[in-house]
């Protein structure tokens, strides 16, 4: 198995993505690395979850005309997007993200639902934290009570019709 340097790879890569495209056959017959080797680098790129690389044709474009490109391309298959992109000199992949992003834009009754959920958790807390405290204070006063009745019975001892009762029995 050939190891080839990170350099080498990431150059491939590039070439085999927009707005090259560069044939994957005819990388292999340039470069002699295998046409499996190619291919496995650039599914595994595509795999990673990385943001596409910014141009600078897109890094100039405000939001209204990045609005303004996903409606131009909303009506294109993926071959007329590509020769879009290219004429633009943009990615696909950014389209994508803005499309995204213009889908989700509106998504109010969404926020809505979670802000009535935060809500209600933000009240069940507050009534779990109330009722902890109720109970905290509850085992101090049992704590205290139990040490001073120890104190007492170790002062007086125990008299004789204690030792019927219920509360005699955990000496």
């Amino acid at each position: 198995m050939t190891k080839y340097p990170k350099e080498f790879k990431a150059s491939m890569i590039a070439r085999m993505l927009p707005p090259t495209n560069a044939s994957v056959p005819a990388l292999a017959k340039e470069t002699g690395v295998p046409k499996d080797t190619l291919y496995s680098w650039r599914i595994a790129h595509r795999g990673k979850s990385t943001p596409p690389p910014t141009t600078p044709s897109s890094a100039a474009l405000n939001s209204a005309e990045k609005f303004a490109v996903v409606l131009e391309t909303t009506s294109l298959n993926e071959m007329e997007l590509g020769e879009y992109c290219r004429r633009k000199g943009l990615f696909t992949e950014q389209i994508h993200q803005w499309r995204q992003v213009c889908s989700e834009a509106n998504d109010t009754p969404r926020l809505r639902v979670d802000q009535a959920q935060l809500r209600e958790q933000k009240r069940a807390i507050k009534q779990l934290e109330s009722e902890l405290n109720r109970k905290e204070k509850a085992l101090a006063e049992t704590a205290a009570l139990l040490v001073l009745r120890k104190k007492a019975r170790a002062l007086w001892g125990e008299a004789e019709d204690e030792k019927s009762t219920f509360w005699s029995a955990d000496k």
